[in-house]
Order: C-alpha cells, then sequence, then structure tokens
C-alpha cells in the first residue's frame, strides 16, 4: 500500500488500479480490497513477490484469514435471521386492532418475498464481502416478469458514491455509479471499455422519449400533444407558481413529491478517454447507451421512485467515514507473522523428517561412465561400511521445530485476541479445559461486544432494505401490496453463542411455576436458546389451550367419583 507516486498505491501491485478513469480518492479503497482478498485466498505472498519480495513467493499460508472472515461472519449472521414488523404479534389477540392485523400482513409479505428471493443466500455473500473487505452493496431493482423486487448483491469494488463537499460521509448520496472495466477480446474484435450505470435522483420532468442512431447515441426529445405542450405522466401535475412537476407516489398519498431518480446504462471506449476525465464526468457525446428489452433506452429513464435502490452495509460504526473497516485490518501484521513462522515450520519439519547426515570414512560408489561419486541414499535398512575411526553424525532440528509450534499457536492465539475472537469460537480449545460456564461466558465477552456494534452497524441498513422493497412492490402495482405508508420492519439475527439448553429449560420450568416469568418470557428464552419455536404468542396460546383442556378433564372426573 505504500505509495511510490504521491498517494497512488503501488504500481505493481496493483496495475489495473491506475486507469484513467479511476477517482483518486478510489484508488486505495480498490487496493486495499485486493489485498484483503489476497490474504482471504492464501495469496498475499504473491503480491508481496509481484511488489519486489522475492522471498515471498515461497510463504507458506495455510488459511487462517479465512478461518477468522468464516468465523466472524457465522457469530454476526447467528443462528438464523428472521424478519420482524412490530405489532404484528398482537394480531392473533382476541381484541387485535386493524394495526396490528395489517401488520401481521405486511410482516407475511416480506418473509415469503425473502423466501421466493433466497435472501439469506444473498445475506451470506454480501455479509461475507463486508467482512473481508470492509463494505457490501444490495441493488434493489423490479421485475415485471416475475412481479417482486430482485435483490443481488454486488462486489463493493463497482461502487463510487458522489458526495457534496459539505455534505456528511454518512449521508446518503444524491448519485451513485457502478462501475467495471471490460477489458478487449481480440478474437471477438472487441474493445477495451467502462460501463457505468448510474442512479441519479432529480426532479420529475414531462415525457421524454429516447432514439438511438446508429453510433449508439441517444437523442432524447421531451414529447409534445397536439398543441404543442409537453406531456406529462399519469398522476404527475405541473405546479405553475414553482414552475416544478409533482408526483403523488402510492407509499405517501397526502405527500406530493418533486423528486425521482434517474437510471443511465452506458459504456464508453477507453481510447476514447482524454486524461483528466474521471467516473463522474465522462463525456455523454462518447457515450454508447444500452437499450432495455422492450427498447427503451437506458439515458435519465425515470424510475418513478424518490429513493436509490441501493443499500450500501458498511461492517463498522461509522465514525466520520461513508466506507467501512475489514475485520482482518487489526491482525493484518499477525497474518504476516503467522505465516512466516508457518513457513519457518515447515522448513524445519523437512530437516526433521530427512535430516542432515555427515558420513566419515564411508567410500561412495563411483559412476562408471562420467567417473563421479555418486550422492549417498539414505533409506530404511541401508547399511554403510565405515572405515577405522569412522562416524556418522545427524542433524537434529526437532528442538527447533517444536519452538516453532509453539510460536505458531502463540501468534494465533494473539490475532484472536486482538480480533475479538476467543480460542472457543475459533474451536481450538478442548472443552474439557474450561473450569466453569461462568469462565466461558466471560471469556465470550469480546466477541459479544464485536457481535452487538457489527450488528448495529447494519441495522437501520436492513431497515431501509425492507422500506425499500415494500415501496417498490407498490410502485410495480404488485398483488397483494396495498398503497399507503410502509410498516416498519427489522432483521432479527438469532443467538450467535451456543447456550445450555437444558439449563436455559431447567430455569423456565422452575421460573414459571414460582410465577417470577411470565409464560411469555419463558417462551422467549427458550426462543433464544435455540428451540424450534416459530412464533412466541402462537406457543403461548396453544400451551394455554392444552391446559384448559387438561383442566376441564380433571374437572369433569371430580364430578363423577361422588356419584359412584
Amino acid at each position: 500500500m505504500t505509495g511510490t507516486n504521491g498517494s497512488r498505491p503501488h504500481r505493481v501491485l496493483t496495475p489495473e488500479l491506475q486507469a484513467t478513469w479511476l477517482p483518486d480518492d478510489a484508488l486505495r479503497r480498490l487496493s486495499a480490497y485486493k489485498v484483503l482478498a489476497a490474504y482471504d485466498s492464501n495469496q498475499a505472498g504473491e503480491l508481496a513477490a509481484l511488489a519486489g519480495n522475492e522471498q515471498a513467493a515461497e510463504r507458506r499460508e495455510f488459511g487462517d484469514p479465512s478461518t477468522f472472515v468464516d468465523t466472524t461472519l457465522a457469530h454476526l449472521l447467528g443462528t438464523s435471521q428472521q424478519i420482524i414488523v412490530p405489532g404484528a404479534e398482537h394480531a392473533h389477540d382476541d381484541d387485535a386492532t386493524p394495526e396490528a392485523v395489517a401488520a401481521a400482513e405486511a410482516q407475511q409479505r416480506l418473509r415469503d418475498w425473502a423466501e421466493a428471493e433466497l435472501l439469506p443466500l444473498r445475506m451470506q455473500a454480501t455479509e461475507r464481502k463486508a467482512v473481508l473487505l470492509g463494505d457490501g452493496l444490495y441493488l434493489l431493482a423490479w421485475d415485471p416478469a416475475m412481479g417482486r423486487v430482485r435483490v443481488k448483491s454486488h462486489d463493493p469494488g463497482f461502487y463510487f458514491p458522489v458526495f457534496e463537499d459539505d455534505a456528511d460521509p454518512g449521508d446518503y448520496p444524491n448519485r451513485v455509479h457502478l462501475a467495471w472495466e471490460i477489458p478487449e477480446d481480440p478474437h471477438r474484435n472487441v474493445k477495451a471499455r467502462v460501463r457505468r450505470i448510474t442512479y441519479e435522483l432529480g426532479p420529475i420532468s414531462p415525457i421524454t422519449r429516447s432514439h438511438v442512431d446508429h453510433d449508439g447515441r441517444d437523442t432524447r426529445r421531451h414529447v409534445l400533444d397536439d398543441a404543442g405542450n409537453q406531456l406529462l405522466a399519469i398522476g404527475d401535475r405541473f405546479i405553475p407558481e414553482t414552475g416544478q412537476v409533482e408526483r403523488v407516489y402510492p407509499w405517501a398519498p397526502d405527500k406530493p413529491s418533486r423528486t425521482t431518480c434517474y437510471l443511465t446504462d452506458a459504456e464508453w471506449f477507453l481510447d476514447d478517454l482524454r486524461h483528466g476525465q474521471s467516473l463522474d464526468n465522462l463525456p455523454l457525446d462518447k457515450a454508447h447507451f444500452r437499450t432495455r428489452s422492450d427498447g427503451e433506452v437506458l439515458h435519465r429513464l425515470d424510475l418513478r421512485i424518490d429513493f436509490i435502490p441501493l443499500i450500501h452495509i458498511a461492517n463498522t460504526v461509522s465514525d466520520g467515514e461513508h466506507f467501512g473497516q475489514s475485520s482482518l485490518a487489526k491482525v493484518m501484521q499477525a497474518l504476516d507473522e503467522l505465516a512466516e513462522t508457518d513457513t519457518d515450520s515447515a522448513r524445519a519439519s523437512a530437516t526433521t523428517g530427512a535430516p542432515i547426515i555427515g558420513l566419515a570414512g564411508a567410500r561412495a560408489e563411483v559412476d562408471r561412465v562420467t567417473g563421479r561419486s555418486q550422492p549417498l541414499a539414505v533409506e530404511p535398512g541401508t547399511v554403510f561400511q565405515l572405515a577405522d575411526g569412522g562416524r556418522m553424525d545427524v542433524l537434529d532440528t526437532s528442538r527447533q521445530l517444536a519452538e516453532l509450534r509453539a510460536r505458531v499457536e502463540e501468534i494465533r492465539d494473539r490475532a484472536a485476541v486482538n480480533a475479538r475472537l476467543p480460542a472457543v469460537s475459533l474451536g481450538t480449545v478442548d472443552p474439557s479445559d474450561v473450569p466453569s460456564g461462568y469462565a466461558l461466558q466471560l471469556s465470550l465477552g469480546p466477541l459479544d461486544s464485536l457481535v452487538g456494534s457489527m450488528r448495529l452497524a447494519r441495522a437501520h441498513k436492513y431497515a431501509l432494505l425492507f422500506k425499500m422493497v415494500q415501496r417498490i412492490h407498490q410502485a410495480g402495482h404488485a398483488p397483494g401490496w396495498p398503497a399507503g405508508p410502509h410498516f416498519p420492519a427489522r432483521l432479527v439475527f438469532g443467538p450467535h453463542t451456543p447456550a445450555d439448553r437444558a439449563s436455559v429449560l431447567d430455569d423456565v420450568v422452575k421460573g414459571v411455576s414460582a410465577s417470577v416469568l411470565s409464560l411469555e418470557t419463558g417462551i422467549r428464552m427458550l426462543q433464544e436458546a435455540g428451540y424450534p419455536i416459530p412464533e412466541a404468542k402462537e406457543e403461548v396460546q396453544r400451551i394455554l389451550s392444552r391446559m384448559s383442556d387438561r383442566e376441564k378433564g380433571n374437572s369433569g372426573a371430580r364430578v363423577l367419583m361422588p356419584s359412584e
């Protein structure tokens, strides 16, 4: 990451990041992504070798960074993920309000959508990028053929938000680019080019129609009526006092909006770009706009929503920066030390398993063709005839190997401590070595704080995702998604550490029986311990119903006893 040309990264390390269209403030971020990806795939030594460290190519890397990332991801996501709409738990009450019933219906719609879109798999892909690289990205788009919102996971290296000079990095940007370079393909006679997809918020404009010429360039004109006036889309209204166009969105029927989101999808040949033309100001006269399946040109296409359908996931809580920090960032030096120690250990094990032997007084065989002495081969059952005073010396490196193995464990434990991943969470501790459950709980304290901060950084982002999903369904007039304000929904992660289920069950039974715990609280404790209880409210109703039936049966038996 050391810059040799100002603040730009090492050009040998990341040669493809020297493209002229990339913003200067994105170079170090993209270089960091590549370095982190190399650690994850056991290729950090290869990158170091490209940067001039010839010995780094021989470095042994055994997947410790990937283990750290996968362990952190598993604890972050927990045993399950569930969409919760507040108030939905009261939908089955005897005095349930219409709001509770509507919340339960919205919750079920979101859960059905998440199941159809395989949201847990998308989360695995996106969250692993966020844990490893520091950032993840979701893209939402309406699919009229399937009649639902599609969610995709994008590489954060394609993500380029545009902020105003005085904007807060934590605010949502009004203009976002997704861009990447497409390499040259001589076999297909395809030139190298860059593709840029832009989402931009702007004022609503009258209807326009696009026309693409033979060079793939777009000419967009306003559509006029017979009187020569500009036509407005259905539901739009022109305000003469302000000269702007207003639109009523289905999620805010009482609050007209003057903002919409425009989509532009275009490509530029690298030969057409000049020095100084960065990603945000590429020349439109050189652009080749892409077209939709129905022939609509994707140049400032009105999406008829007033938000950008992108959700950026930061791995850490924002401290004034828009982008997050990788979970490996604080332990990369320890990972380097671990790889170097593994390399030394591998070399020492080679000399221990096949030791260096020195012979004195032995006669080597001579090659009859060349007349040169042949090297001695040491194999099981080999006998050497030594002259008087001859001897054999063996170089013993077993002590050094034992020290190196102990050093490996020391560095691994140090890295786990700094990454806030206790050894018990990595599976490197024998359960019999834990003195008590209280000691185990104390050892998991750093992990609890790590998972808590990571989930806090994501809480409002997933609430925003579910808000956008509801609104895009409303904008697409999807069946079963009524107009009106959206329901606030949140994503609840399951427990991230194993629980003593038998102990929890015993505590619940004793607490409920002694009336120091309510039945609802006891059910929630069992849910958190991992018992397969989908809905606490329904489980309470089933328990109460069975208790009532049992009491009725016992009461009937007592009535019959005197008459006998």
